[in-house]
């Protein structure tokens, strides 16, 4: 099953220099029928059997968790990444995120879900023998099992290979586990652990554990912020007896399993956010029509419009970068979908976008969150409404599956290392100062559709790669210690694989006459407008540390030069989004 259009295979970050053509990339407004059913049966369920069941879970009820969760393995939403022989319906990668979309908008439900899709099912189906599969994950992906993942520890979180938990092998080729496992979501009511732990306190390494081996206990249930609903316990592991056939890949291999399995939670974290977004619009959207003040209903002021448009503009934005990237997933499997290891390699081929989505997507729902609490006033900071719940649970996003920060850190390392090893192009990122003298030579402005917002996003791309060439020129081996300046290029690097999303976007509904397609060309104008001035402070900042006080002001006027532009009436455009809000009492895209 693949969507109407075909996603050309691009190279990860190649977007950066090739030019792509709207007419090849996935976007909302294509898929197929198909996945529009997979969609509406994913959201059925949640507003049907999840929603209501929110408060009833916030008292610890796992059966009911645990029923849930058997209820989406009878709907086939838990095998979307499993071959029909374990039980699966192995799916293409738009459906798990259209999945993850429906699912995210449910609250506490959505990390249960995920924990035992993305974290113990993927890998499962990633790593494991043909033995483990067959044993374990029919169960998992029936419900009749739940599923953990135990990674974190007290003292190593992000740096999750500073692991304390060990396992020594017996004689016999066994394992015995002692360590403590923390923040496990399903800690307490996991039929089955994926456990990392040190071979002999050195080799990083995954294993499978059943909460039935002896020794295996959970601690107490973390008071936590929000997702009340959903189990956080630690792990325990006092001398537990583990099989040598539940080793979950090759002894010292553990990072492979990890770092895979995050990768391709992220992509899917940034997915859940699109549904938590178009949610909060909707309740916004309906709060404000209902609430009266001055004897208007506050959806008529003007900054409660302001706040509407942005809203939608910004789940706009992920949205479409979340579908792109399931493209270029699904292009890549399709391409090459006899490699059994395709899957794996793909996920590591568009680890950098898989960051740029978590982050984004995260930093997103937070913010329209926020400011669907703000326009519901007092009403939003109390639990008579959802609006109090969804933020607090949203919180979580920009720690899960390793934290915004070392996400900043990972896109812009991840490419570095690309150049480095000549996996990009690296006569890209050379001698590009000289190349500013002809860059004032693509600012012209035509008058074809989004032309000068093309321009713009040609511009973005430039100063990207001159951040990226001065800072590998001016750190060396150092550029890693220099996380302020790494931080200040992901965000330029996510601004710029946004924006040029939503233009492609926006340009293929152009071209296919969608009916919303000028609401689309409008919102991706005020969305390039705004990422200059981001753009152009991220962009300052990183300069000014990386170079001396007498080359700055040459730097800082080839910026000027590349991120000059004509301001568009924002004010206007988020009034007609708006509007548009308003009248369909919803997200309008």
């Amino acid at each position: 099953m693949s969507a109407t259009v075909t996603t050309t295979v691009q190279k990860s970050c190649i977007w950066l220099l090739d030019e792509t053509l709207s007419t090849v990339i996935l976007t909302p407004e294509n898929i197929l029928e198909e996945h529009q059913l997979i969609e509406q049966t994913a959201r059925e369920f949640v507003n049907n059997e999840v929603i209501d069941s929110n408060e009833q879970l916030e008292t610890k009820d796992w059966e009911l968790a645990k029923r849930l969760l058997r209820r989406c393995g009878e709907l086939g939403l838990l095998g979307t990444d499993v071959p029909e022989k374990y039980g699966g319906n192995q799916l293409d990668k738009l459906s798990s995120a259209i999945i993850a979309s429906q699912i995210g908008y449910s609250g506490s439900f959505s990390a249960t879900f995920g924990a035992q899709t993305g974290l113990t099912i993927l890998p499962l189906a990633l790593f494991g023998t043909e033995k483990q599969k067959a044993k374990y994950l029919p169960k998992l992906v029936s419900g009749e099992w739940v599923g953990a993942y135990c990674l974190s520890e007290a003292e190593s979180g992000s740096d999750a290979l500073n692991a304390k938990t060990k396992a020594i092998r017996n004689e016999d080729g066994d394992f015995i586990l002692n360590g403590e496992k923390m923040w496990i979501t399903n800690g307490g009511f996991a039929d089955l652990y994926i456990v990392f732990a040190k071979v002999d306190g050195k080799h990083f390494t995954a294993f499978i554990v059943e909460r039935s081996f002896i020794g295996v206990s959970s601690g107490k249930e973390e008071e936590k912020m929000g997702l009340l609903g959903s189990s956080t316990t630690p792990v325990i592991l006092q001398d537990v007896k583990v099989p040598a056939d539940n080793l979950l890949g090759e002894v010292g291999k553990g990072h492979k399993v990890a770092f895979n399995v995050l990768n391709y939670g992220r992509f899917k974290l940034g997915a859940s956010t699109v549904g938590g977004s178009r949610e909060a619009i909707i309740e916004a959207v309906n709060y404000a029509t209902q609430r009266y003040q001055f004897g208007k209903p506050i959806a008529s002021f003007g900054a409660i419009q302001h706040k509407l448009g942005e809203m939608t503009i910004r789940a706009y934005a992920i949205e479409s970068m979340v579908y792109r990237t399931a493209g270029l997933l699904d292009a890549t499997l399709k391409e090459h979908e006899n490699d059994e290891k395709i899957l794996l390699t793909s996920l590591e081929e568009y680890a950098i976008e898989a960051s740029i989505l978590k982050v984004a997507g995260s930093e997103a729902l937070q913010f329209i969150l926020d400011e669907n609490i703000q326009i519901h006033g007092g009403n939003g900071y109390v639990k008579d409404y959802p609006a109090e719940r969804h933020y607090r649970d949203s919180r979580v996003n920009k720690i899960f599956e390793g934290t915004n920060e070392i996400n900043r850190l990972l896109i812009t390392g991840m490419l570095v290392k690309r150049v480095l090893e000549k996996d990009f192009p690296v006569e890209a990122t050379k001698n590009l100062e000289r190349e500013q003298v002809n860059f004032s030579s693509l600012l012209t402005r035509g008058e074809e559709l989004l032309e000068s917002q093309q321009d713009t996003v040609k511009m973005f791309k430039k100063v990207s790669l001159l951040l990226i060439s001065l800072a590998m020129q001016t750190y060396k081996k150092n550029l890693t210690d220099q996380q302020e300046v790494l931080s200040f290029i992901a965000d330029v690097l996510i601004d710029t694989f946004a924006c040029e999303s939503m233009m492609l976007r926006a340009l293929q509904a152009a071209k296919t006459n969608m009916p919303n397609a000028e609401l689309q060309t409008e919102t991706v104008k005020v969305f390039i407008n705004d990422s200059v001035s981001r753009i152009d402070f991220a962009s300052r900042s990183a300069l000014a540390a990386m170079t001396e006080t007498n080359t700055l002001p040459i730097y800082l006027s080839m910026l000027r030069h590349l991120l000059t532009i004509n301001p568009v009436n924002t004010v206007a455009i988020r009034r007609q989004l708006a509007n548009a809000t308003v009248e369909r009492g919803a997200y309008i895209f």
